[in-house]
């Protein structure tokens, strides 16, 4: 079973090195590493061709912004199961693959999301937020609930399914596609209760006030999109969450 893993970067060269490290050393031997780069000049391209050898698809030109990037990444991508690595986050141990493939054929799932940690930026190693979603169920999403989106291992063919990210809702895309996915195949997606990802604060969701006022727009207008009545209310409760995060 392989499984494409797809890294969308800009301007990222402190930390690109880390997540090619971290996919690269995974012991899960059918791995296809995607790197969509957007047009970096701060030098992230000097360290990608580091490793050009171990990754399968590289591409490099200006595009819309992050999920402009992966949906091109997706559609490359030739693996019987696709994850998403952020270019400044690691896989948080060398098994993390073959944990997700290992619970893909015992449970016969259509995709799997697991636990997630933030870290210092600069130092990998401390922890200052722990995200461990939990089972599925539709009345969480009711209540603002979602899974870490870097954490989601889908079939290809839901992603078919369900259609590219769209270019419409800034940086909450991630929160549309995931309405859009669990409304419909929820109860097919499993929880692994495991660290999968760690990832680094200071992330572009993560970048001030203003851009945390166009978040909550956006994942108001997501929900108004899938039908949710008190869609005022989800978005709150939404960022209410995050809360219990730092206490771990």
């Amino acid at each position: 079973m392989k499984v494409s893993i797809v890294s969308v970067v800009l301007n990222c060269k402190d930390y690109i090195g880390d997540c090619i490290l971290a996919v690269i050393g995974q012991d899960y031997p059918e791995i296809e590493y995607i790197v969509i780069d957007g047009g970096s000049t701060d030098g992230t391209l000097d360290v990608i061709q580091q490793y050009q050898d171990r990754i399968h698809v590289f591409v490099t030109q200006k595009d819309q912004g992050f999920y402009d990037g992966l949906n091109k990444g997706i559609a490359l991508a030739t693996g019987d199961i696709i994850g998403i690595l952020n270019a400044d986050d690691v896989l948080a141990a060398p098994e993390t693959i073959s944990i997700v493939v290992r619970k893909f054929m015992e449970t016969l799932c259509y995709g799997i999301y697991g636990n997630l940690e933030y870290t210092d930026r600069k130092d990998i190693g401390k922890v200052v937020r722990s995200w461990k979603p939990g089972e599925f169920s539709p009345e969480k999403l009711k209540r603002g609930w979602m899974p870490p989106h870097p954490t989601l291992y889908l079939y290809r063919d839901l992603y078919d399914r369900c259609g590219n990210y769209s270019m419409n809702f800034g940086t909450s895309a991630d929160y549309e596609f995931i309405l859009r996915l669990f409304c419909s195949y929820g109860t097919s997606l499993v929880y692994i209760d495991q660290l999968l990802v760690k990832m680094r604060k200071g992330g572009m969701s993560n970048a001030g006030v203003k851009p945390f006022l166009w978040a909550c727009i956006h994942d108001y207008r997501s929900l108004l999109l899938h039908g949710f009545h008190w869609p005022v209310l989800i978005t709150i409760c939404k960022k209410l969450r995050k809360i219990k995060q730092f206490f771990y």
